[in-house]
């Protein structure tokens, strides 16, 4: 069974607030909602979010084949929701794991959803991190997007053809941080560019009401 009808909500007015460092110009979609402050057992969606950043060091364990399944999921869920010739036109931007490439824990989770969506999707690693950050999911002292802004750099090996249409997808949005410095990053880099944000689930909170679903309508 699916967690949720597969439409795409838009962040918009009513739920910014929640997602600060969210600008009125962002265009930004989800799936599910993500409960803050709760296990993997409160809902499907926080099982789903669980699975999937399973640590690399998992690698071979029974863990790791849940990791496997719901990056599958979170890739199909995405193909069901956006229109096809969405899909086409996007290129796809994973959000850079918080370990840079070299380190043991590097985690490619986002690129693989996204490399799942569709056999002919564009997914592009534009963006990396030159080194380290703290995983903000696993630590009170969150990374801000000043620190992301310094340690991110394009790779500029993959810029040519430069895209039109990004989306820069990760797997769940809180403030809004490492959407802000990625964008503004593109941005600087793309200045032409549409920009998007896709997300797996937003964090919500136990007592806020459910968002209403209005659809995938990209600008």
């Amino acid at each position: 069974a699916r967690l949720a009808d597969l439409r795409l909500t838009k962040i918009d007015e009513s739920l910014r607030e929640l997602h600060f460092h969210l600008s009125e110009d962002d265009s930004c979609y989800f799936l599910y909602e993500y409960t803050a402050g709760q296990g993997f057992r409160y809902s499907a969606t926080n099982q789903l979010i669980a699975n999937i950043k399973k640590s690399p060091l998992t690698r071979g364990t029974r863990q790791w084949a849940y990791k496997t399944r719901d990056i599958g999921r979170c890739s199909d869920d995405l193909t069901l929701a956006l229109p096809e010739d969405v899909i086409e036109r996007l290129t796809f931007v994973p959000i850079p794991p918080s370990k840079a490439r070299d380190h043991a824990e590097y985690d490619d989770r986002m690129r693989r959803i996204c490399e799942g969506i569709d056999d002919e999707v564009d997914v592009r690693d534009l963006v990396y991190q030159t080194q380290s950050t703290r995983a903000s999911h696993e630590n009170d002292d969150r990374v801000t997007v000043d620190e992301l802004m310094e340690v991110y750099a394009i790779d500029e090996a993959l810029c040519d053809p430069p895209p039109t249409a990004i989306a820069i997808v990760d797997d769940v949005i809180t403030a809004g941080t490492h959407f802000r410095a990625m964008s503004d990053t593109l941005r600087a880099r793309f200045p032409n560019a549409q920009i998007i944000g896709l997300f797996i689930a937003r964090r919500v909170f136990p007592d806020e009401p459910a968002a209403a679903a209005f659809g995938f309508a990209p600008v």
